[in-house]
Parts: structure tokens; sequence; C-alpha cells
């Protein structure tokens, strides 16, 4: 299957779709077998220890997939999270953004699995690895 949008056009139907996160990520690839994208860090991120909270790395890894499904379904996309199991490893600094990478795994036609790692921006090793299933509900 090919992709339905450029990198351009996928990141203004994200901000059609979901207004509220339009500050919060920017699409830096995407292909047929992944994606990556960047959470630009900001105060509301963190936790104490000038960390960022785990909920926010939920948020990048379940987006980053989010986005690939799209880019592949196209606007007529409706897929929901059914899973997710994170491995929190390293501790990210709250100074620095941090960029998902997603690898398809499997895309069938109900269902999406795909892994992502989460790096703090120049570094080489994961903050975080994710395995992360989606439901691709049956057109009526």
């Amino acid at each position: 299957m090919s992709l339905r949008f450029t990198i351009q056009e996928l990141s203004e139907y994200v901000e059609e779709i979901f207004p509220q996160i339009k500050d919060d990520f920017e699409i830096l690839e995407i292909s047929e077998q992944g994606s990556r994208v960047k959470l630009k860090v900001n105060f509301k991120h963190l936790r104490p220890g000038n960390t960022v909270s785990g909920p926010s790395i939920f948020s990048l890894v379940d987006c980053t997939a989010y986005m690939l499904i799209l880019a592949k379904l196209g606007k007529e996309a409706l897929a929901v999270t059914t899973n997710c199991s994170i491995d929190f490893m390293r501790k990210p600094s709250g100074e620095t953004d941090l960029i998902a990478k997603c690898e398809l795994l499997k895309f069938g036609r109900s269902l999406v699995v795909a892994d992502a790692k989460v790096y703090s921006e120049g570094i080489e090793k994961p903050v975080s690895r994710a395995t992360i299933t989606y439901s691709i509900p049956p057109k009526n």
C-alpha cells in the first residue's frame, strides 16, 4: 500500500483533526515501513527531576505510530490503539527534544502492529522502547 500523504499534507491533516497537539509534534519522516516524529519538549511534558514524563513519552509513541497509519490509509482512517507496552530504560533530560522512530511490523486489514524506540535528540541509546497495536474498524 503506497503512502497517501506527503509529510506536509499529513502535518496539515493532523493539525486539522488534532489541533490540540499541533505545537507538540513535528513529523520528520514517513515511509512505507516507518516514521520519525519529534516531541518538542516543554514545561508541560516534564515531571519532577527535570525529566520527560511517561505519559508524554506514550503520547509520542502513540502519535508516531498513528501518523504512519494515517499516511497509509488516508483521511478515511479510524484506527484506535488497542495495546501499548513501553519499557522505560533511561532518564530523558527535560532540556532535549525526543525523537520516536517507529517501524511497522504488521499492517493487516484489521490490525496494525508497530515497534518504536524513543531517543533524546542527539543521543544514540534509546530512553524507551514500545510495541503498539491498533485496530482498524471495518468500513460500513
